[in-house]
């Protein structure tokens, strides 16, 4: 009964053994000592999603995941990427959901196309429905 017990409590508390001991990423929470740096840095930053958080940008999240992607973009644009490549690079790593600005991707015309088809059809039904009700 006691090494039931005992091994239910382990169980029990496996999760608090998930917490990372990792020290936070280097750039996380500092700012570029270049102001113009730090002002391309903060822009991109604003419109990339939190994956955590999922209603919330990057510079704005307290996540842990946040903070590792605040501290990759500082690094890149102080290495000297453009933030136009630092964003395509996030893209292609975590997918199209990570930016807030949509894509024009082909697969997605119909997605765009669907509320100007929805106020045809029901402009299309009013205006038989007006025509009966005339006659």
């Amino acid at each position: 009964m006691r090494l039931m017990i005992a091994l239910l409590a382990l169980i029990l508390s496996a999760p608090a053994f998930g917490q990372s001991a990792l020290p936070p990423a280097p750039w996380a929470d500092r700012q570029i000592p270049d102001p113009a740096q730090e002002k391309e840095a903060r822009d991109l930053m604003l419109t990339i999603r939190c994956l955590t958080c999922q209603s919330q940008s990057i510079a704005d999240s307290n996540a842990s995941m946040a903070g590792d992607m605040r501290s990759q973009i500082r690094e890149r644009i102080m290495a000297g990427e453009e933030p136009e490549h630092i964003r395509r690079w996030l893209i292609e790593r975590y997918g199209d959901w990570v930016s807030y600005e949509p894509t024009g991707d082909p697969i997605l015309w119909p997605l765009w196309a669907a509320p100007a088809v929805l106020l045809a059809l029901g402009a299309l039904l009013l205006r038989g429905r007006l025509k009966r009700r005339t006659r």
